[in-house]
């Protein structure tokens, strides 16, 4: 039996996902400034994991990803507006993002919170306008009768709502502000990874079985997974802004210390650290054992996710 190979398969889903933006935001739109703010980020460079989650648990529950990809490629106009903001001055104040200079270095500050929150938006327009011709979605990935149920359409809707906003990512994110040059907590520390980053990690694997009409046991594990692997992503993130280089990172190290942010290293060193973030991963891998071979994908993307150095 061949070995499922990895990283052709990011490879394959991250081209999927590329191609249906591409083509979503191909059509010139006014004011110009601004769609070229929003495709400037988008098109930055990304490794595209959660739509690529999204794809993976959709596949896991027997589903055909091709199906998907407007749904999950809205994942990624969330995500991307996510690091506009954060990249802005009164956030973490970044030059740099994937290796290029932040939006609101090139655009503007104001430009740059306008495209993130017009991404934002766009993303819930792209989910639920399933088949408008002007943005290419009859072209690529999804067509205009694929089997979703509306009502599933309601439930991801829902689910992304809660994760990205101030119960989930938006959430974290003011705690992880507030946070900042005060004694390390672990609750505090849970809460704000859980909900910053495992929040929209976990929103995106849940879209799988949501779409797919799965059943509550199926949707549980799942649950628990994303839950473990986007807690193990952070984790290893507060590593590699210790250990990695701008080069590799495609930005800079070293902003956690300096802005004395609450991480899992300050408060168990880097190697008490990797070992909860490998803990986290194995729960993650062990909650798929009821999944047949088709959730091989997110098995490997969960040894893929700790293993990263960007």
């Amino acid at each position: 039996m061949a070995m499922f190979d990895i990283k052709t398969y990011l490879k394959e889903k991250r081209e999927l996902v590329d191609s249906y933006l591409k083509s979503y935001f191909e059509t010139p739109s006014e004011p110009s400034i601004l769609h070229e703010a929003m495709r400037y980020s988008i098109f930055a460079g990304g490794k595209r994991i959660r739509p690529i989650l999204a794809l993976a648990s959709y596949e896991a529950c027997g589903g055909e990803p091709k199906d998907i990809i407007p749904y999950a490629s809205a994942l990624e106009l969330i995500h991307t507006y996510s690091l506009i903001h954060d990249d802005l001055p009164e956030m973490d104040n970044d030059d740099l993002r994937r290796g290029k200079p932040t939006n609101h270095k090139v655009f503007g500050e104001a430009m740059a919170i306008l495209a993130g929150d017009a991404l934002l938006t766009e993303a819930f327009y792209m989910i639920a306008n399933t088949n408008p011709p002007s943005r290419g979605r009859d072209r690529v990935g999804g067509s205009s009768d694929m089997k979703i149920n509306p009502s599933s359409l309601i439930k991801i809707i829902h689910d992304i709502a809660i994760s990205s906003g101030a119960y989930g990512m938006v959430g974290g994110q003011v705690l992880d502000i507030l946070s900042e040059n005060t004694k390390p907590d672990i609750d505090i520390l849970h809460f704000i990874h859980l909900h910053k980053t495992a929040a929209l990690i976990t929103a995106s694997v849940r879209m799988g079985p949501i779409l797919a009409d799965s059943d509550e046991d199926t949707l549980k594990a799942l649950t628990r997974y994303g839950e473990n692997i986007g807690l193990a992503f952070q984790i290893i993130d507060d590593i590699l802004d210790i250990e990695g280089n701008a080069k590799e990172l495609g930005k800079s190290s070293g902003s956690d210390k300096k802005k004395m942010k609450m991480t899992y290293p300050s408060l168990l060193g880097v190697e008490g650290s990797r070992e909860k973030a490998q803990d986290l991963i194995a729960e993650a891998i062990n909650v798929l054992r009821i999944f047949s071979s088709k959730a091989d994908p997110l098995r490997e993307i969960a040894h893929y996710l700790i293993k990263r150095r960007s």
